[in-house]
């Protein structure tokens, strides 16, 4: 039982609740220093997941050091992978300085690479797992560090009631508290800057800033009436009768489409030249352009310029969210479907406040994305039949979103109060 919980990779919740409950009930656990100042955070993160984990982990540092004022060392196994979103990190330098964030390289937690032990605080993305030289070195350190594993994001009822538990470390006298972001009051809440609202607010009224948008993005802008759709999925079987379904309807589909599973998969459909930024595509009433991978900022101005975002995993999950737009989420696929799991309890979350039609469609069609449910095209017919209700649900489960905790903030407390 202990390999399981130390350290986490994947688990199911509810034997993640049970080992850490018993855990916490068995052992006395001990008190941090209520002198120590955390001055210094060290966030390690592993890229399992293209893109997502990389885009969570730098979100993170980047509000810890510019709104809580932190110093923040940020390791990364990818350095290419996080500099595809920020563009301003060079992955060829193994150490560097990025928006007041010391980002290092390193190899993940099997390797011997050389890693300072002065961190106040320790944050272990998603269980990736530290060195082996790393945790003994602190529990050398006279003040032992406060050390946080930043779970995955899931809406499923468990996951309050497990929410900043702790463990202990079967051979080493170390304490690893388990932090979850949330949809409930009962758990961290969501990343989200300070002034992430008015960016967005202003964005969404200002018909020059979604000019410049396009510009950046060398895309031309949606036509007259045209549905502006971001499309982000893992692989998929639905994505092709939804195309079909997109270029034989009425209005017309502008579909942009960053790299990723969809490009293979439309390419497959065109049965043509390579689906590559710069060369758009247009069958019937659907037009796709594929873009590169933006900087995080752009990729936020995007799912506020789109009328609907299909997104994935958690980080484009969350921003989605708070673009107030709707949105159609592809969770990552894991073993035995436990997905599904998630998949509905979300969907039960965010449909609540639907009426109970367009709960219904928003449901069915989620459940086929998400290869719960055959995929038909009436399904999709289904959805437009209730978009001008989604799209006003999207600004107030925004709203709804924004009374519960901040991630930072709750996490900034959690340290303070334990220190």
């Amino acid at each position: 039982m202990l390999s399981i919980i130390f350290p986490p990779l994947y688990y199911g919740a509810s034997l993640a609740r049970q080992t850490r409950a018993n855990d916490v009930k068995s052992q006395p656990l001990p008190l941090a220093c209520s002198s120590m100042k955390p001055g210094r955070w060290d966030i390690f993160c592993v890229v399992v997941d293209n893109y997502g984990d990389a885009g969570v982990a730098w979100r993170l540092a980047r509000e810890l050091a510019l709104e809580h004022g932190i110093a923040v060392r940020l390791y990364c196994d990818r350095l290419r992978t996080l500099a595809s979103i920020v563009p301003a990190i060079d992955a060829s330098r193994d150490g560097q300085s990025v928006d007041g964030i010391d980002v290092r390289a390193w190899g993940g937690p099997s390797a011997n690479d050389a890693i300072d032990a002065d961190a106040d605080v320790v944050i272990d993305m998603f269980g990736c797992g530290l060195p082996e030289s790393l945790l003994v070195a602190m529990t050398q350190r006279p003040r032992q560090p406060v050390w946080i594993n930043v779970e995955h994001l899931s809406a499923e009822s468990w996951v309050a009631s497990t929410h900043a538990l702790p463990s202990r470390h079967p051979r080493l006298p170390l304490v690893r508290y388990f932090f979850f972001p949330g949809f409930s009051a009962g758990t961290a809440g969501l990343l989200r800057e300070r002034d992430l609202f008015s960016r967005r607010d202003a964005f969404q009224s200002s018909e020059v800033a979604r000019a410049s948008l396009w510009r950046r993005l060398r895309l031309p802008p949606p036509g007259p009436g045209a549905l502006a759709v971001s499309l982000f999925c893992y692989a998929n079987h639905s994505l092709i009768v939804l195309a079909d379904a997109w270029a034989e309807q009425s209005r017309e589909v502008f579909c942009i489409v960053p790299p990723g599973a969809a490009w293979p998969a439309l390419q497959a459909w065109m049965g043509g030249p390579p689906l590559q930024p710069g060369r758009p595509f247009r069958r019937g009433r659907l037009l796709i352009s594929a873009i590169p991978f933006v900087a995080q900022d752009d990729y936020d101005a995007l799912l506020w310029a789109c009328d609907l975002n299909f997104v994935r995993g958690e980080d484009s999950f969350v921003r989605a969210q708070w673009a107030a737009r709707p949105l159609v989420w592809h969770a990552y696929p894991q073993a035995e479907d436990a997905h599904r799991l998630k998949v509905d309890a979300f969907l039960a979350r965010y449909g609540k406040a639907l009426p109970a039609g367009g709960a219904d469609a928003y449901r069915a069609f989620s459940r086929a994305w998400n290869d719960v449910t055959p995929m038909y095209a009436d399904l999709w017919r289904g959805l437009m039949d209730f978009h001008a209700t989604l799209d006003g649900h999207a600004r107030a489960w925004a709203q709804e979103l924004e009374r519960l905790p901040e991630f930072a903030n709750s996490l900034a407390q959690f340290v303070s109060d334990r220190v």
